[in-house]
């Protein structure tokens, strides 16, 4: 829009957008003098205040804390959350900001000081989602549709019965329909309540990450909710970041920020150019300690993840197969209950239908419209409660309720849930693929074997007077400052903490122990010019030394002794002379890393070069590549890694379930080959042609990889592609793969696996994020106990499936009969909706939490597509089903006059003898084979609590709630009738049992 000048009598009047500039150019006066005036106040304060221009919008006024009553907490939160990179330089830089906080780099915070932190900056937690409570749960229980029918027309029942009866005797059909349909919606409920809960705090635990930090002077680990501002926290490969925090020092550091980014190219930090870590992130190479500046709601991530509610009902492949099946059976439930209204209807208005005295109960002499109306509701009623009883509603439940019994147990044997349907897919597993280091070994490294060239040198306290100074020197710098890990030593006559990984802490261990190694004076007189982190794909580590002293550049490197030596040129003698490798000396060598490994140890070697300073650029773009080509052999160490002494029984359960183990290892041939055969996995009978190394089984053709790929017990020297890709060739062959990984470089193949299991001791918190579960002992035992489980899953769910349609089948068979024959059904609403009750949640508690028995580990697995319903479980089923069908039919028929009773009793009978049908019927149910059906069950108390509870539960219903149940009571004869008919299910299953059938599917 434009607007113009109008001109008049020579003078130039101002239009609206003048006058708007004038004011403009007013305000913008101003406010350029207010902040003027601003940073004139400020100057007055230290220039170490931390103190930042933040945007209004992030601003939220919080006064300094008298304890740290220098620094700014709003201004330290939106130091990383906005990447102010040129406010951190004015303050002077990280190890400032430390300061302030009162923290430093080399020895952290105080341990007593982190209440005030708490108070002042606030705790690295976030508020959760308000949880669903429990009438959300009973709210959905009752949101099925044959229940709202239901309680329609109880609604219809409650006004017809008492406009017939009057209100003193016609309320009580309508309000036992409703208290009935109440009592199996709270039930459920309740039971649903418990699972979500539990689920919760399972969740909960997968989201404790431990991190390694620095308080008063030494490395701990601590919950990432134990974290607070001003911590200095040390991360590795595959660590996530657990807050807001700036760089302090490390190499090589790059972070994947997908996940707040969606961004995968990965980010570097150093302390120039980028020194920013945001909270959830994932470290995928080199190491570095980070400053602490912002913890929970103050950071992006805590922020996001408080919007975040994480649903625990997503259905599980078991479940997903139970609903199509729950669907099924509701059909044919629809069919019955459409043609028994029909019939019962017809039979109704023609007068077939007669009531105790032989009376119809249609005189069309005398028809109104509310007895109309009334029938045909108690009709529509009894087919609608036939529908309900049809549809195995407890199935689903059943696979929740056993899925949150295992995991519940599994938890306390080690091993850590994340997703639900890992569970059920461990009892499918065919092949697991293992890792050794921690997994079938101990994960207790000692140095046990050194050698300077040719020459073996004696482990022990005396080690560095049998090596020249210079040599000593070398390995001192090799192994205390290539090294990922730390010394902490309290006074001279203090033991020292060492921290890092296992392997780090063995080589420490022994420099410092055995070698005489001073860790502070390696690093007050050497310092770290770049670092090459070690990784799964070059199997090695280098660092670049700088002598303070003499200025001299020397290039470390230590790894597998294989790798390290393919590029050394020279090596040292015991004596300090340096001699040229040749022909004979490399035998030699290759003879020691040989033997070495025969007897299981890992062999490490250490090499050097002295690199020209000139050739050394610390101001390029990118940082220098450590020189590996040409070094000198300083020599080698033996590792040993004992087996653990269950692993060999564990190896053994998984061959006598069909399970095979493979072992997938970085060690060379002859280790992964001895380590082997120490745990089971090659025995006597197996050929050499089980080993193979990870080149070459990557070198194979597809068509040869297929054809070997079940041989292969072991692949040594492999490298995360070559575990991708033995995975992905067993899931093509139709395996069902389990794997074990523990480094950010196993996530693909965790990933693919049909279950990922990753290490709760030493693995990565990318591993974890890419498995299933987590081993938390890293025990290859407990993998075992996990197959077990997984089994028990779905033999539980089998077991509460043959009980639930044995159910189904007689009560559908034995409604339909009698509305055909006789024009009534001899259970009432209120009859079935207990039996619903009994057969779907309590069943459901009473099958599916019994525990893993020996049986399930000498079968093979079961297959992830095979039948729910075996020949052997038909067999079972069909069997009870006519059983009770006929007792029942026999009672509806000819009850009366075999026991001479009114057809109230009767009818009482045959509702009492169905009830304890099904109890008797739960014990068969226990065992889908064996004849002994009372085999462990009083190691399982709830199955006999929940047989009592039902139990007491029927008296209460046939002797003392005969209104509401339309019972009449028993005398004791009569009650020990019911009993021993039922009884007789008992001996039926056994004869049952002998009759040969295949486990197959029908």
């Amino acid at each position: 829009m434009e607007y113009a000048y109008f001109v008049a009598s020579g003078r130039r009047k101002s239009t609206p957008l003048k006058r708007w500039r004038v004011a403009f150019t007013m305000i913008y006066s101003c406010r350029a003098m207010c902040s003027i005036a601003k940073k004139q106040i400020s100057g007055v304060r230290a220039s170490s205040y931390v103190s930042l221009e933040i945007d209004d919008e992030d601003d939220d006024d919080r006064p300094p804390h008298p304890s740290f009553p220098r620094v700014d907490p709003d201004a330290l939160r939106c130091l990383v959350k906005h990447r102010r990179l040129d406010a951190l330089r004015r303050l002077g830089g990280a190890s400032a900001v430390a300061a302030e906080l009162r923290s430093d780099a080399e020895a952290g915070v105080s341990s007593g000081d982190l209440g005030p932190r708490r108070e002042a900056f606030g705790a690295n937690t976030y508020p959760r989602p308000k949880p669903k409570g429990f009438f959300w749960f009973v709210y959905q229980a009752l949101n099925d549709l044959f229940l709202m029918v239901l309680l329609a027309c109880a609604v219809f029942s409650l006004a017809f019965g008492i406009k017939e009866h009057g209100i003193k005797e016609g309320w009580y059909d309508g309000v036992s329909i409703f208290l009935a349909v109440f009592l199996v919606s709270a039930v459920s409920a309740v039971s649903n309540f418990r699972q979500m809960k539990r689920f919760e705090k399972l969740s909960a635990e997968c989201n404790d990450i431990i991190v390694n930090v620095v308080r008063d002077g030494h490395r701990q680990d601590v919950s990432i909710f134990d974290v607070v501002v001003g911590d200095v926290v040390h991360l590795k490969i595959g660590d996530q970041i657990p807050a807001d925090g700036v760089f302090l020092q490390g190499h090589s550091l790059q972070l994947d920020e997908s996940s707040m980014t969606g961004e995968s190219q990965p980010i570097d930090v150093d302390a120039n150019k980028n020194p920013f870590l945001a909270s959830g992130v994932k470290v995928i190479d080199g190491y570095a300690s980070m400053l602490v500046t912002a913890v929970g709601m103050d950071t992006t991530w805590g922020e996001m993840m408080s919007s975040i509610t994480r649903e625990t009902a997503e259905p599980t492949p078991l479940q997903e197969r139970l609903e199509k099946l729950t669907s099924s059976i509701g059909k044919i439930g629809v069919v019955v209950a459409v043609l028994v209204f029909a019939v019962l209807t017809i039979r109704h208005f023609t007068g077939t239908t007669k009531d105790e005295n032989g009376q119809p109960l249609f005189d069309k002499n005398r028809v109104t419209a509310d007895g109309v109306i009334s029938a045909i509701v108690n009709i529509f009623q009894d087919a609608v409660t036939i529908i309900v009883v049809a549809i195995p509603e407890g199935l689903p439940l059943a696979v929740t309720l056993t899925l949150a019994f295992s995991m519940k147990r599994m938890m306390k044997e080690n091993a850590m849930v994340r997703r639900l349907s890992a569970c059920e897919t461990m009892g499918s597993v065919t092949t697991i693929c293992t890792d050794k280091t921690g997994t079938l070994t101990l994960n207790q490294m000692t140095v046990t074997k050194f050698w300077i060239g040719n020459e073996e040198v004696p482990i022990g306290s005396n080690s560095n007077s049998l090596i020249v100074p210079k040599i000593l020197t070398l390995f001192h710098q090799g192994v205390g400052l290539n090294t990922t890990g730390s010394v902490y030593c309290l006074n001279s006559t203090a033991k020292p903490e060492i921290s890092g990984s296992p392997t780090e802490k063995a080589l420490l261990s022994w420099a410092v122990l055995d070698l005489g190694m001073d860790m502070d004076e390696m690093k007050r007189t050497n310092n770290v010019v770049h670092v090459e982190a070690f990784n799964s794909e070059k199997k090695r580590s280098g660092v670049l030394v700088e002598e303070k002293g003499s200025r001299k550049m020397v290039t470390h490197w230590k790894g597998a002794a294989e790798m390290i030596m393919i590029r050394c040129s020279h090596y040292f003698e015991r004596n300090g002379s340096v001699r040229d490798i040749d022909a004979e000396s490399k035998m030699k060598f290759e003879k020691i890393i040989e033997d070495m490994a025969a007897c299981s140890l890992r062999c490490i070697a250490f090499a050097y070069k002295i690199t020209e300073a000139g050739n050394i650029h610390a101001d390029e773009e990118e940082a220098p590549k450590l020189d590996d080509s040409g070094l000198t052999l300083l020599g080698f160490v033996g590792i040993k890694d004992p087996c653990r002494p269950e692993v060999a029984s564990a190896i053994a359960a998984c061959r006598n379930a069909g399970v095979r183990v493979k072992m997938i290892t970085g060690d060379n041939v002859f280790t992964a080959r001895a380590i082997a055969v120490e745990c089971g996995i090659i025995t006597s009978d197996d050929i050499d042609g089980l080993v193979v190394e990870g080149q070459e089984f990557r070198n194979y053709s597809p068509e040869e990889r297929t054809k070997k790929i079940d041989l292969i017990r072991v692949m040594a020297r492999s490298s995360p592609f070559d575990k991708l890709l033995m995975v992905q060739c067993l899931k093509e062959k139709g395996h069902v793969v389990a794997v074990t990984g523990d480094g950010t470089n196993d996530a693909p193949a965790l990933k693919e696996a049909d279950v990922g299991l990753s290490m709760g001791i030493q693995g990565t918190e990318v591993a974890k994020e890419s498995s299933d579960i987590v081993i938390m002992n890293d025990n290859f035992d407990t993998v075992v106990t996990v197959m077990r489980w997984g089994r028990c899953v779905y033999n539980n769910i089998q077991k509460f499936l043959q009980f639930q349609l044995t159910v189904n089948i007689a009560a559908l068979v034995i409604n339909f009969i009698s509305a055909v024959t006789t024009g009534k059904v001899p259970l009432t609403t209120v009859q079935l909706l207990w039996v619903n009750l009994i057969m779907d949640t309590m069943g459901a508690l009473a099958l599916a939490t019994d525990r893993p028995t020996k049986e399930l580990m000498t079968e093979p697995p079961v297959g992830r597509v095979d039948p729910l319903i075996t020949k052997i479980m038909w067999r079972n089923l069909i069997a009870q089903a006519i059983f009770q069908v006929a007792v029942l039919l026999v009672f509806q028929f000819m009850g009366q006059s075999i026991f001479g009773v009114s057809e109230a009793t009767n009818n009482t009978l045959i509702f009492n003898t169905f009830v304890l049908c099904q109890v008797f019927n739960e014990f068969n149910a226990r065992k889908l084979e064996k004849q002994n059906v009372f085999e462990g069950m009083l190691q399982n108390k709830l199955f006999l609590g929940i047989i009592a509870v039902t139990i007491i539960l029927q008296v209460l219903m046939v002797e003392f709630l005969s209104r509401f149940a339309d019972t009449v009571r028993l005398d004791l004869e009569q009650w020990g009738i019911c009993v021993g008919i039922a009884a007789i299910s008992w001996p039926l299953s056994c004869v049952v049992k002998c009759i040969p059938v295949s486990n197959t599917s029908s």
